[in-house]
């Protein structure tokens, strides 16, 4: 049984019917045990990591990679073309701007450029399904009215990305058939509303039940993402394989079992995508106590360039069309600025070259995260895609990556400087504030931060303390130092935040920030200690410390 624990808010009546509850509760009970199996087989496989042995190509599935005659099912109604998806959160006027851009396909995001606030989680869910339906509309505070003035077989084809296995929605309450009752799972919530509400709709449209899946590890975690589409499918009467996946590789695990994924979701699968910042994450948090082999410099200096990065972009691109599944490129974080045409300059500049180069590496399609951004990557993939919808056919066949190729983080070479130490710490600090007041995609200092940067922000201060580095002009990078500089920061942006009248949460955010960076654990995300303790409503607030008192260690 699924029971609603969290508090009335918009779109409550429309999208929490006893219907859709139940379809979710479903799922629950079919799948609910099999995700906890595979969350305990992640932190085994991070232990061995850490203890040591590095990841490899799986001799149990070899026959998989060998065998020369299996293909995805592809590209499903509205997703033949995919050269620029633009990404971004459900809300609103998020939505209607991105329904607007002309990009060919809208990343509905529930995971991390998403608070997963209540209020935004059933919000987001009601934003889409309006969308679907082509009558999404938003009046703004101010009284500025939002509109979809694409007609809507031209508005981009959607598809959702769910939050991943690891988290939790805890506004809900799954009870099993043995009595134990535990918060839902927020994949299985996220997946579960909208296909519910959506999916008819959407393949009556032309289009279909279209999906990012987010953070996967291996391709035991694939098959279970396939298992629920079948059984979500067959549970409506819609016919199997009208459901398509995108997957994105940004784990360290998963570029090694990138075929088998493929193999899992062959029924489902549309593709692959190359999920840079949370890869780079993931390899930091793996190695995280293997020492220097595996230590960055600066943020900045980790491109998609460096060698390791090629190796891990170019397999996926044979991968996919080696099995006629798309490969979509990432994300460059760089975005204009309206108000300043020399920083605009400089970012279209570097947006170009990056597009250019995923073209001419066999991409199929790329990210970006504003509409300013489309016509520069359009013209990139024009340029070499011309009237083809994509570049399946052609073959990488002069691909050929290696286990050490993948891991040869020294490659990167680097330097961590002062300023890179700082900017870690800001950044993060800014990040996860507006975070816990409800933004999840937010722009800073002319780059477009999500949880995932954050994440890259907090794991490298970690990396760098645990290996005593010395800064090119000295300093040593430890605790102390980082905590000094924490709250300096606190102190700068709290006070401007204040001065200018907005209600800040920039104490929260220090609190967690140090949590997730220097306390004796190092959290796998910072999500779940912040959605657990501090993305808290009024009412929760108050028992916070209690409860934490009493709860064990995330």
């Amino acid at each position: 049984m699924i029971e609603i624990t969290g508090p009335r808010v918009d779109g409550t009546d429309d999208i929490l019917t006893p219907e859709a509850l139940a379809f979710v509760d479903h799922l629950h009970q079919a799948f609910a045990a099999r995700r906890q199996e595979l969350l305990l087989e992640r932190q085994r496989r991070r232990s061995e990591a850490g203890n040591g042995r590095d990841p490899r190509f799986l001799s149990a599935t070899e026959a998989i990679r060998e065998d020369p005659h299996w293909r995805v099912a592809g590209a499903g109604p509205g997703l033949e073309d995919r050269r620029v998806e633009i990404t971004g959160p459900t809300d609103p006027k998020m939505a209607i701007n991105a329904l607007n851009s002309g990009a060919r396909v809208w990343l509905a995001d529930q995971e991390d450029a998403t608070s997963p606030t209540w209020a935004n989680v059933v919000g987001g869910q009601r934003t889409l399904f309006d969308a679907v339906r082509g009558q999404l509309a938003f009046t703004s505070p101010e009284g500025k009215d939002y509109r979809v003035t694409t007609p809507h077989e031209h508005t981009p084809t959607i598809v959702m990305r769910p939050r991943g296995w690891h988290l939790v929605e805890k506004h809900l309450a799954f009870t099993d058939r043995a009595g134990r009752t535990a918060p839902a799972s927020a994949s299985l919530t996220d997946f579960g509303l909208y296909f519910w509400h959506n999916a008819e709709e959407l393949v009556a449209s032309g289009r279909g039940p279209y999906f990012y899946l987010p953070k996967l590890e291996s391709h035991l975690e694939a098959r279970l993402w396939n298992d629920i589409f079948v059984f979500a499918q067959q549970r409506i009467g819609m016919p199997v394989g009208t459901v398509r996946a995108t997957v994105l590789i940004e784990t360290i695990p998963a570029a090694f079992e990138m075929e088998e994924i493929l193999y899992e979701l062959r029924d489902h699968c549309a593709g692959l995508n190359a999920g840079r910042w949370d890869y780079i994450f993931s390899i930091i948090k793996t190695f995280l106590g293997r020492g220097k082999r595996f230590a960055f410099g600066d943020r900045s200096g980790i491109t998609m360039t460096v060698p390791f990065m090629r190796a891990y972009t170019e397999l996926l691109v044979a991968t996919c069309h080696k099995r006629g599944a798309h490969a979509i490129g990432g994300m460059s974080a760089f975005i204009p600025n309206r108000r300043d045409a020399e920083a605009t300059e400089r970012a279209l500049a570097q947006v170009a070259d990056d597009k250019r180069r995923e073209a001419g590496d066999g991409f199929d399609g790329t990210w970006v995260a504003h509409p300013d951004l489309i016509p520069t990557a359009l013209a990139e993939f024009d340029a070499v895609l011309g009237d083809r919808p994509n570049q399946v056919g052609r073959l990488r066949d002069d691909v050929h990556v290696t286990a050490a190729d993948l891991l040869d983080i020294t490659s990167a070479g680097g330097t961590v400087t002062d300023a890179g130490v700082r900017s870690n710490v800001s950044v993060a600090l800014r990040y996860i504030e507006a975070w816990l007041r409800g933004t999840g995609a937010v722009a800073i200092d002319g780059l477009m931060e999500d949880a995932a940067t954050a994440e890259i922000s907090r794991s490298l201060l970690r990396q760098w303390i645990e290996n005593r580095v010395v800064t090119a002009e000295g300093t040593p990078v430890d605790r102390a130092l980082v905590a000094g500089i924490l709250a300096e920061e606190c102190i700068r942006l709290s006070s401007d935040a204040r001065a200018a009248g907005v209600a800040d949460r920039f104490d929260d955010a220090a609190e967690l920030l140090a949590e997730v960076s220097l306390a004796e654990e190092f959290p796998t995300f910072l999500t779940i200690p912040a959605y657990t303790w501090f993305l808290v409503d009024e009412a929760e607030r108050a028992d916070r410390e209690e409860l934490r008192e009493l709860a064990p260690a995330v």
